[in-house]
């Protein structure tokens, strides 16, 4: 399973080589005018039959959320900042893999036997345990700068999976089964791109590069439905697990092109979809909020995967909203003229 490859592959933000490496392989037999840019994003086109005169960018990024070490203490504790959005509450207790060597480490915290309720969760206070009991063990084992990412596998749960890095290595592994189909009317600029989780770096350089007429942005996004009560619809909920692809209106980044939005949902429509939109009132960003602003403007949009625990080791997502993410897209896509961004 793609999916699970690339998601057991670690790539935090600046360190996505592995990654990146692995998505070549699947996809160098399908594309032509490979490369790696400044940044590492990885560009390349999938040719199209040229029916349809339009430059269309697809993205998703590769990097994942993570921390990074800062410092040592004379104990041989590790001290580390988020690479990232990540709560610190969720750290306590956690395992991890510290630097290019995996070496195992754990979050150290104090049992709840010793704990008072009192004391508050900041990175600040936080430690990691590689089990050594100097500073300069420590300083031996592992340098300033190296990255930690979680410890944790992808594996099936019925009929979602369970697993870190689904953000957004779900919208990668999506591209790649597009980029193996049958080609698209048109030319398709693809950018796996890089450093999405820490300002959306890599985006901006791989639009600017592939000066595109419309961008469709592959994304992981919040899903916040439990508890859930059928009788009081939440609107905080932001996605549910399995209501299908969810297409964003409006993000801390962009608001999506509204006729990108409509030609989106009335292709679910047409095709028997399941669909959702993206409640709107809540924060995130996607690489499309640096993609819409290159150049002259790119009309965007976004199609994201809902996933419950985003940005912690054990995010959880719904196989047929994955699968539904890419066949939204190729109904889409083999429909796409530039009728559709004309102006009424």
């Amino acid at each position: 399973m793609i999916l699970r490859e690339l998601c057991d592959a670690i790539g935090v933000s600046s360190g996505e080589d592995a990654v990146r490496d692995l998505i070549y392989t699947h996809i160098r037999d399908y594309v032509e005018d490979v490369r790696v840019d400044a940044l590492g994003n990885l560009l390349a086109v999938r040719r199209g039959t040229g029916a349809v005169d339009l430059r269309v960018m697809a993205a998703a990024h590769m990097d994942e959320v993570g921390l990074i070490v800062v410092g040592y203490d004379s104990d041989g504790l590790l001290r580390f900042r988020a690479v990232g959005g990540i709560d610190a509450r969720i750290l306590p207790g956690m395992r991890v893999l510290v630097g290019p060597e995996r070496i195992p480490g754990v979050v150290a915290w104090a049992p709840i036997h010793v704990n008072s309720s009192e004391d508050t969760v900041s990175i600040e206070r936080l430690r990691i345990d590689i089990g050594v009991s100097s500073r300069d063990a420590a300083q031996n084992a592992v340098e300033r700068g190296e990255l930690i990412a979680f410890d944790s596998r992808l594996i099936e749960l019925g009929p979602t999976v369970r697993g870190k890095a689904l953000d957004d290595r779900a919208g990668c592994a999506s591209l790649i089964t597009l980029i193996q189909g049958e080609p698209f009317p048109f030319d398709l600029h693809v950018a796996f791109t890089v450093q999405e989780e820490v300002g959306l770096r890599g985006a901006q350089v791989a639009a600017q590069a592939i000066k595109p007429d419309v961008a469709f942005v592959l994304e992981t996004t919040a899903c916040h439905d439990l508890p859930e009560d059928p009788d009081e619809p939440d609107q905080t909920t932001i996605t549910r697990l399995g209501g299908g692809p969810a297409i964003t209106v409006a993000d801390r980044s962009m608001v999506s092109d509204p006729r990108l939005v409509r030609f989106l949902a009335q292709t679910c429509e047409r095709e028997g979809i399941p669909f959702q939109f993206r409640s709107p009132q809540h924060a995130g960003g996607t690489d499309a909020g640096a993609i819409h602003l290159t150049r002259s403007g790119v009309p965007s949009a976004v199609v994201a995967n809902p996933c419950r625990y985003l940005h912690g080791p054990a995010s959880v997502m719904n196989l047929s909203d994955f699968e539904n993410q890419s066949r939204l897209l190729r109904a889409a896509w083999m429909a796409l003229t530039p009728a559709v961004l004309e102006r009424d």
